[in-house]
């Protein structure tokens, strides 16, 4: 094990210039000294003194078709000899193509009428979510959201995202949260099955509209004080928290009982991440709307948008000018995004990652028998988890997996003669979870890999 790494001078005057000039409100330094990366390809990226690190979050998910992906880049390079900008209220050709794939699309797997709109990126769309449907439902400003989910940190965003802490300093602007117990069968109440206790969270959360004295349902006007439900189908930042196959349907149904909105969160899990376009389409539902960004363009440009019925979104009830941004639906990201569609419909990426995915949670699951200190692991797609705890399999232990993520960043470890760094992400409610998304282009040697410099690092927390 190596000693504390030490900043190269070159990195050491980077970094004070960091110190200097650099807020911090936008960056969190998860190790110290913090790396300073120079290239990536594939499911790498290279520091300054060219050390390899084997990356298995990928920028949050953004990255979901690896970095540098030859193809998406060419998109991007001949977009830019081609019409490289243009002004949001001018029209062009990406941008009406890109949303008749998604709506066509919508249409063929929910049966639903629909149209798209853009922004640059995951949080400003959630904030054009957040007009349409209080625009639909008549300006309420409440919404229903999950324990443990997260929607951003912009104000609207932040005041739907559980953690107090992005709001702390900020107060509200307009909409609130009441947030509500998310199936997460590992910590749930003993004696359940997951379906079971699926159900039993619907249960709970029918209850509010049992009388009007649970505060959100007028049982004589038959009004919800309430106008959407924002969920993430799969758990992002809350630990990758995958829900019974019931609840959604479950949910759903109360939902429609009594005229919430049901918008899914696809930012992290959208675009094949679980095996599907769309995370919600494994849960038999029908969104109202759907949001996304990250790995619509794989990171190479800052575009994002919503998916939301006719009904909620046509010119009529949501005019031109209800919101705008001066780079949203921009030339470069909708070529690039238009690129992924293509690519993603020449192959079947829904098999690939599934079977990707199945052959890495085997791994991830022959590592729990080894180690007592993996409390729970599970998955969908590549969309996987490895929850890390005491020596009771239970209680959870942040300080381990953080030590976990600063060994991996060391570079230090070897496999087969190749001295390699593994980047991790730490989520979940008590950031004790590796949440991994690699690559879906990863390969299958890499995924052995992985597994490999896992084991050496839980080697090496069972050892100090």
């Amino acid at each position: 094990m190596s000693d504390i790494r030490i900043a190269t001078a070159e990195d050491q005057i980077l970094l004070d210039k960091e110190a200097k000039y650099c807020s911090y409100g936008d960056t969190v330094h998860y190790i110290e000294p913090p790396r300073i990366f120079s290239r990536c390809e594939g499911s790498y990226v290279w520091d300054t003194e060219d050390q390899a690190y084997l990356d298995l979050q990928m920028w949050y998910s953004a990255v979901n078709f690896g970095y540098a992906n030859p193809r998406l880049n060419n998109a991007l390079k001949q977009q830019i000899d081609t019409l490289p900008q243009i002004a949001s209220q001018y029209l062009h050709k990406g941008k009406i193509e890109l949303s008749e794939m998604i709506a066509v699309d919508a249409k063929k797997k929910f049966g639903l009428d629909g149209r798209v709109h853009f922004n640059v990126g995951g949080s400003q769309s959630i904030e054009d979510s957040l007009k349409v449907v209080r625009n639909a439902s008549n300006g309420k400003s409440l919404m229903f959201a999950f324990e443990g989910g997260y929607h951003g940190r912009t104000l609207g965003a932040s005041s739907i995202t559980s953690s107090f802490r992005y709001r702390r300093r900020y107060g509200h602007f307009g909409e609130r949260a009441n947030f509500i117990p998310f199936p997460y069968h590992f910590r749930g109440p003993k004696g359940m099955t997951k379906e079971e206790y699926g159900s039993h969270c619907v249960q709970q959360f029918a209850r509010l509209f049992e009388t009007e004295y649970n505060g959100v349902w007028d049982p004589k006007t038959n009004q919800c004080e309430y106008a959407a439900f924002y969920v993430e189908p799969i758990q992002g930042t809350g630990g990758y928290v995958i829900p019974p196959m019931n609840f959604y349907r479950e949910l759903k149904h109360v939902l429609d009982q009594h005229g919430i909105l049901m918008v899914s969160d696809e930012i992290q899990m959208g675009f094949y991440r679980t095996g599907k376009l769309w995370s919600i389409e494994h849960f038999d539902v029908q969104p109202d709307v759907i949001v996304f960004g990250k790995a619509l363009t794989n990171g190479l440009n800052p575009l994002g948008g919503i998916w939301a019925r006719e009904e909620l979104i046509n010119p009529k009830i949501f005019p031109p000018g209800s919101t705008h941004s001066t780079f949203a639906s921009n030339p470069l990201g909708t070529a690039v995004g238009l690129e992924m569609f293509k690519m993603t419909n020449e192959v079947d990426y829904g098999a690939m990652v599934m079977n990707k995915g199945k052959y890495f949670l085997e791994g991830l699951q022959d590592l729990q028998k080894r180690f007592p200190i993996i409390g729970d692991v599970d998955g969908l797609g590549l969309a996987l988890r490895c929850e890390i705890c005491g020596p009771d399999g239970f209680t959870p232990d942040k300080a381990t997996l953080d030590y976990m993520v600063e060994e991996g960043m060391k570079g230090d470890m070897v496999v087969d003669g190749r001295k390699l760094g593994l980047i991790l992400d730490v989520g979940g409610y008590y950031k004790n979870v590796i949440t991994l998304a690699p690559s879906l282009e990863i390969s299958y040697p890499e995924i052995d890999l992985g597994l490999k410099l896992l084991e050496q690092l839980l080697v090496r927390a069972t050892k100090r």
